[in-house]
């Protein structure tokens, strides 16, 4: 991918992203997992989806975390990461982006949830193994913006069986795609995700 360093700041804070602008309205911004252990933007599942939504035309932005490589500030227990968000989709926002989706992977699936109802600027919302099992997902109310979740048979974060409960409180009409034999770090697996990405953005 032709990604380009950039700097965007959140609340006063610089943060370090990756962008590939590829022409038209439509853009992503994706969250990694969780900085205290070891995500960023560089993560494997934040790869393959970034590369599923350059392959269908999205410019993709993907993004460390505040406290993470050159980003600054420090880790704020996904408040802060919160803003790092809000400042990303401003970002794309300025860059001519009128249609965008977040997308996040665990912890950043908890931190991109936060976002849709609250930012108009945002069109839909996925989520790729939300580790419900790990984190408290009781805040995420009724969105129709959900429109994708990916899990794992053997996630051990966010077992599949369990997103399947939540999920008609979250969005009855989103999909959820089940991966067999995922765990949560999809270890093996990486193409399936994209495969499933590859349909759902014919659709």
């Amino acid at each position: 991918m032709s990604e380009e360093q950039i700097f965007f700041h959140a609340q006063g804070i610089q943060i370090e992203g990756l962008l590939e602008n590829l022409p038209g309205d439509k853009g992503v911004i994706i969250a990694h997992p969780h900085p205290l252990y070891g995500g960023d933007m560089h993560n494997n599942v934040v790869d393959v989806l970034c590369r599923a939504f350059k392959g269908k035309g999205y410019g993709t932005l993907r993004f460390n975390f505040r406290g993470v490589g050159q980003s600054e500030g420090q880790y704020d227990n996904g408040i802060g990461e919160q803003d790092d968000v809000k400042a990303a989709v401003q970002y794309l926002s300025d860059l001519g982006k009128t249609h965008i989706t977040l997308a996040g992977y665990s912890f950043g699936a908890w931190v991109v949830a936060h976002i849709p109802g609250v930012d108009d600027q945002v069109e839909r919302l996925i989520m790729v193994s939300p580790p419900v099992d790990f984190m408290d997902f009781t805040f995420l109310k009724y969105t129709p913006k959900l429109h994708l979740v990916i899990a794992g048979t053997k996630d051990e974060f966010g077992p599949a069986d369990r997103i399947e409960e939540m999920l008609p409180a979250w969005n009855p009409q989103a999909a959820l795609k089940v991966i067999q034999g995922a765990d949560h770090f999809y270890w093996g697996k990486t193409q399936k995700i994209q495969g499933i990405l590859h349909g759902f953005l014919v659709e």
